[in-house]
């Protein structure tokens, strides 16, 4: 009896061992290549974070992969062991809930969208709050009163972001504009330096993007106009010109998803509700030229100049930026880029006064705010 109470003893053991031993495999479906500076980039080095910080996950990606290609693509990584798959575009929303339902047993998470199914998450690191204090320095530095946006497509995302932006443009500089001009592509350098160019031509003075280059920022610091990081810092290719940015850090929700799937916190069958909408308050974003440097030194004068009104009282735009990056970094913040009452650039009431814009709001806005100048699709009347 006792040989036998200890074989089995030794066989739990060593089955207990193998199931911890048991690798973690995660892989990754990109949109773009990982060598495009942005978005991408910001991914892959995020995936290596993930690697890096939990033992025994092993990881695997493709790049540049087409929307219409996302099934045949889950179809082989699943094939290859793959139990948790990232698709990391919000054009592979539709594709990744398929999958989802397809396999089970494979644990999904799809980035930027709002479609969930019990084996598969949302997560998102947002930049809405960065792009406000972004656009408050625009407004502070704009001469012309003309801010250019190059634009990859006009999905809520974007329609969020450019709004954060020209609300926060306004609140420095309530006259100026922020003008955009779309490329319909996430990748494609000849496009955004074509808008880019377009938009200088035509007197804007400033410019932000969303798009997955650094082509903006070296476009617009040929003409020695400022510009913003995004993504990733892009301060190296425009030391003079790169005034501030949004700089994600992925890692963060990467780290702590895989190590709750590890730990069986989640499984297969209770993502249902599980949607990571990471702040500056998480840490998985940041205000930054480059990291560390929340607004570049060379800038830092024309911004405590530059004056605003703030509840009837007059502060300079530096002294703002930063009050509001400490208040959106605290563990409760105070002040919301999408507190009422906002109305679209239509005069259409969209947030009453004293509310707050939800998650569900922003990650389904099609409208965009007063200072919006351009064509924008799919936008209600």
């Amino acid at each position: 009896m006792k040989m036998r109470g200890l074989v089995v003893l030794l066989a739990l053991v060593l089955g207990l061992g193998m199931a911890q031993d048991k690798k973690l495999k995660a892989c990754f479906i990109y949109i773009g290549p990982i060598g495009d500076i942005g978005w991408t980039f910001a991914h892959n080095e995020a995936r290596l974070a993930a690697e890096k910080a939990i033992p025994g996950l092993e990881t695997k990606y493709v790049e540049s992969v087409k929307p219409s290609d996302t099934r045949a693509v889950v179809d082989r990584l699943v094939g290859e062991g793959c139990n948790v798959i990232f698709t990391t575009s919000f054009d592979f929303m539709d594709a990744t809930l398929e999958a989802a339902k397809k396999y089970p047993d494979v644990i999904f998470a799809h980035a930027s969208g709002f479609k969930r199914a019990p084996n598969m998450a949302t997560y998102m690191a947002d930049f809405y709050q960065v792009y406000y204090l972004n656009g408050l320095m625009a407004g502070a530095l704009t001469k012309s009163g003309k801010v250019g946006y190059v634009g990859a497509f006009p999905i809520p995302e974007l329609k969020r972001h450019i709004s954060a932006f020209a609300l926060g443009v306004r609140a420095a500089n309530p006259k100026a504009t922020v003008n955009v001009k779309w490329i319909n592509a996430w990748f494609d350098p000849t496009k955004a330096r074509e808008a880019a160019e377009a938009l200088i031509a035509e007197g804007n003075d400033i410019l932000a993007f969303t798009e997955d280059t650094a082509t903006v920022v070296q476009t617009a610091a040929k003409k020695k106009i400022p510009s913003f990081s995004h993504y990733n810092s892009m301060y190296k290719f425009a030391p003079d010109y790169v005034v501030s940015g949004q700089l994600v850090h992925w890692e963060k929700i990467y780290i702590d998803f895989l190590k709750k799937v590890q730990n069986g916190t989640y499984t297969n069958k209770n993502l249902q509700n599980v949607d990571y909408w990471w702040l500056l308050r998480e840490g998985a974003v940041e205000l930054g030229a480059q990291v560390g440097m929340p607004i570049n030194p060379k800038y830092a004068d024309a911004l405590k100049k530059a004056t605003m009104t703030v509840n009837g009282k007059k502060m300079s735009v530096y002294d703002r930026v930063m009050e509001l990056l400490k208040d959106m970094s605290s563990p409760n913040p105070k002040f919301d880029p999408f507190t009422g009452p906002i109305k679209d650039r239509n005069g259409v009431l969209r947030i009453p006064a004293g509310k707050k814009a939800s998650v569900a709001e922003l990650t389904s806005m099609q409208w965009v705010a007063p200072g919006v100048v351009g064509q924008v699709a799919d936008e209600p009347k």
